[in-house]
């Protein structure tokens, strides 16, 4: 059996012969410092074929007609990167610490919300070659994943965070004037991904926090449930045998039989800082696959191998029953991880995953 139908056997709980491995990295990009430290332990070789990850990554092709939006931000410090969006991404001290400079912050009208410019990333030009990609991955056994975007954390980089939850509850004619755009924008997107033949189509949204839910459950089902289920169908109406992986951190125990009622198949990455994986694995084993579950905020950076060999081992008995899991750090590896537990973590995956 190759990587990607273990992979696809895992996620539908179908009798897999291990259990799949990730790092986060390998989906949305490395840190720089663990980049050097696999460039340093593998030179010339792609991490992902150097650690025997069990997925890839691909991505949209950048738009060829950028937007100029210099008329929303003025007086932008040197070294700032403004996105395909419009967000304005402001270097603090190191990779992770930025600050935003959300374009829409000021907007007080629905015109606003409603003219604003939006990228092409429903265009086909954003897909050409990416089905060739997909297809030399599949000729070597590999399962291949892809991130077209998202709907409420696109939209509060646009807004800010504190503006949209606030027009959530105060002014919710504005928040669907900007919200409703970014969802079709994500509709296109995921038609065409469909299209290119990857297997898992990665969205996701943080929605809650380490105590709970951003939002009430009604504001979510106001503003996020419906166009999450729209997006899913059109991804769905694409190709349905796409598998639906959706990101969010935090405690978000409350909305699990809703993302399966709108079609969500992974559920990523289960923190188990806030969520135990295991009665998690116990109520909804049966309808959801779990995408994640091992601790990148105590175990990963700050335990020994044999901690992180125990956390792996501890999973897979307790989570990895029938299929259904996919064994990752709960999100991209950061500076402070050692390299002694990067390997710990592929290794006892390695040992301990066969079913």
């Amino acid at each position: 059996m190759d990587s990607r139908t273990n992979l696809i056997k895992a996620i539908r709980r179908e009798g897999p012969e291990w259990v799949p491995k990730v790092l986060h990295g390998e989906l949305v990009g490395f840190v720089p410092s663990v980049r050097a430290l696999l460039e340093e332990h593998a030179p010339g070789v792609e991490p992902a074929d150097y650690l025997n990850l069990d997925v890839r990554g691909v991505t949209l092709n950048p738009t060829r007609n950028p937007i100029d939006f210099s008329s929303y931000h003025a007086g932008l410090p040197p070294g700032a990167d403004v996105d395909e969006w419009g967000v304005a991404w402001i270097p603090g001290s190191s990779y992770h610490f930025l600050r935003l400079q959300h374009p829409l912050g000021n907007a007080t009208t629905v015109e606003q919300m409603a003219d604003y410019p939006l990228p092409d990333v429903d265009s086909p030009q954003r897909v050409e070659g990416l089905k060739e990609q997909v297809e030399a991955f599949h000729r070597r056994g590999l399962a291949v994943g892809c991130y077209p975007g998202s709907i409420f954390e696109q939209s509060w980089y646009i807004r800010g965070m504190e503006n949209l939850l606030t027009d959530f509850v105060q002014r919710p004619e504005m928040a669907d004037a900007l919200v409703e755009r970014v969802t079709a924008k994500l509709e296109g997107a995921v038609r065409l991904l469909g299209l290119s033949g990857v297997d898992v189509l990665i969205l996701g949204d943080d929605v809650g926090s380490q105590h709970g839910l951003l939002m009430s459950p009604a504001l979510w089902r106001r503003h996020l449930k419906g166009r999450l289920a729209r997006v899913i169908a059109a991804a769905r109406a694409s190709n349905p045998e796409m598998a639906i992986f959706y990101h969010t951190d935090g405690d978000v125990s409350t909305l699990i039989p809703e993302f399966i009622e709108v079609g969500v198949d992974i559920l990523n990455p289960v923190q188990p800082e806030c969520m135990d994986p295991a009665a998690i694995k116990a109520r909804y084993g049966d309808r959801l696959s779990f995408w994640g579950t091992i601790s990148l905020q105590q175990t990963m950076p700050f335990g020994t191998p044999e901690d992180v060999r125990e956390e792996v081992r501890l999973r897979i008995r307790t989570v990895g029953q029938g299929g259904g899991l996919i064994l990752s750090p709960s999100h991209v590896l950061e500076p402070e991880v050692p390299w002694e537990n990067i390997m710990a973590f592929i290794q006892a995956s390695e040992d301990y995953g066969r079913y």
